[in-house]
């Protein structure tokens, strides 16, 4: 109800054409499914979310007691998320890749979905991403196909809210993730279930689908005893 109000009150132009398209809302529906199925240590956390759109994941961890920053780039999207969300977080106006001028205390937890395959420099975001992250890193990412370790750069359409701001992004193997989060956590795993969603393969031994794929990896600095987590790169996962 509080969604429809919002929605309701703003012109659908802009960020929301895309953000409110039945598409994006049911992948993000199933995504923090997922999230929450992962029983991670969560709630109360400080949380510092990453390329946050106009918000669609920050009440995931408002409603878990939790304190949010969120970083976005564009500022239409930064505009309605201020009118969702008021004083209730920190909002930053910023290129992920051009953090270093802004002074961003660490936090517990760092949740980056949807981002890094927007990014041309993924391994300068992950081991920013590494040195204000005191406990967790939640990330969710669109991959390739493959065994060994490649970055993959694509071109994007940097006019869309939605895609890389600066028209250069990425399509890393899984692989290529897991060994870069190593690099600079302790504890790197992959999840072993999957997202209720046709983007998320769980045959990795199959043909590549139409279309993107995506993988969840969680990197800690304390070890996590979890059957939901993998320290191994999995060839199959479940629903």
């Amino acid at each position: 109800m509080l969604l429809s109000r919002f929605v309701h009150r703003l012109p659908v132009v802009g960020p929301l054409l895309e953000f409110r398209s039945n598409s994006y809302i049911r992948h993000n529906q199933r995504r923090l499914e997922h999230l929450a199925s992962l029983n991670l240590p969560i709630n109360g956390k400080s949380v510092l979310e990453l390329g946050s759109g106009i918000g669609d994941h920050t009440s995931f961890f408002l409603d878990r007691g939790c304190t949010v920053t969120a970083v976005e780039a564009r500022a239409r999207n930064v505009a309605l998320m201020r009118r969702r969300f008021g004083h209730r977080i920190r909002i930053i106006t910023a290129d992920v890749m051009d953090l270093d001028r802004y002074q961003i205390p660490a936090a517990q937890i760092i949740h980056c979905y949807g981002l890094l395959y927007h990014l041309s420099r993924p391994l300068d975001a992950l081991h920013w991403m590494a040195d204000h992250c005191t406990e967790l890193c939640l990330l969710e990412t669109c991959v390739s196909f493959g065994e060994e370790q490649a970055v993959n750069l694509v071109s994007e359409f940097k006019g869309s809210p939605t895609q890389a701001a600066d028209g250069t992004g990425c399509r890393p193997t899984r692989s290529w993730v897991v060994e870069s989060l190593k690099i600079f956590f302790p504890h790197v795993y992959v999840t072993t279930t999957q997202p209720w969603h046709e983007q998320f393969p769980t045959d990795w031994n199959s043909a590549p689908p139409n279309g993107l794929a995506r993988a969840v990896f969680v990197a800690a600095r304390s070890a996590l005893d979890s059957n939901m987590l993998s320290s191994a790169i999995p060839t199959r996962q479940t629903r």
